[in-house]
């Protein structure tokens, strides 16, 4: 088991949020990095919108930035590595917490410059899917002045989170009220669900 697992979960059961500093290790998350930069530079991106499938929503004044879905079709190497890590958190997940997750969905998400998402909840009202939501971010040397934090608001009050690579946060899709802060440079993540279908 790998001790990041036990701090994501620990840190959700006390806090409403796990954070973990080094869910994907510095290799790796340099290669998901490099990965995400060169299907941004083919334009392989879309702009995110809001809603499920049935219903999406394109606001630009609600969320600006721009994602790609992972898929393990599409049989990259470093995609793989990070669904293999996630195969055995929600293996761990469910042993340990009786979850009873049964898929994910994960894409990178891009905020160019002057993006940002306004508070919102992951869960659809009508599709209880998601569970759990993590996000593990691909930024390398981020400053507090670059700007880009996650900003959850918990019971216990609000909290901001530098989007530094590495780190991952985890928490319930359907409880905790989230929003990105406006970034003042490239800000880059992978960004998933699990879900309980």
């Amino acid at each position: 088991m790998d001790d990041s697992f036990e701090t994501l979960i620990s840190g959700y059961l006390d806090n409403e949020v796990g954070i973990s500093s080094d869910f994907i290790n510095e290799a790796l998350a340099t290669n998901l990095q490099n990965n995400l930069l060169t299907i941004h530079g083919k334009g392989l991106f879309h702009s995110a919108g809001t809603g499920n499938d049935s219903v999406i929503s394109q606001d630009k004044k609600t969320r600006s930035d721009e994602i790609y879905w992972l898929d393990k079709k599409h049989e990259d190497k470093y995609e793989n590595e990070f669904f293999s890590q996630m195969d055995d958190f929600v293996k761990y997940l469910n042993h340990s917490c009786y979850t009873g997750i049964t898929d994910y969905e994960f894409h990178y998400s891009m905020y160019e410059r002057g993006s940002f998402y306004k508070k919102h909840l992951d869960q659809f009202k009508s599709n209880s899917s998601r569970q759990f939501s993590m996000i593990s971010y691909l930024n390398k040397d981020w400053k507090e002045e670059d700007g880009g934090q996650l900003l959850i608001h918990p019971e216990k009050g609000d909290q901001t989170i530098n989007p530094t690579q590495g780190k991952t946060v985890f928490f319930k899709s359907s409880e905790l009220e989230h929003e990105v802060l406006v970034s003042n440079k490239q800000r880059m993540s992978i960004t998933g669900w699990l879900k309980r279908e």
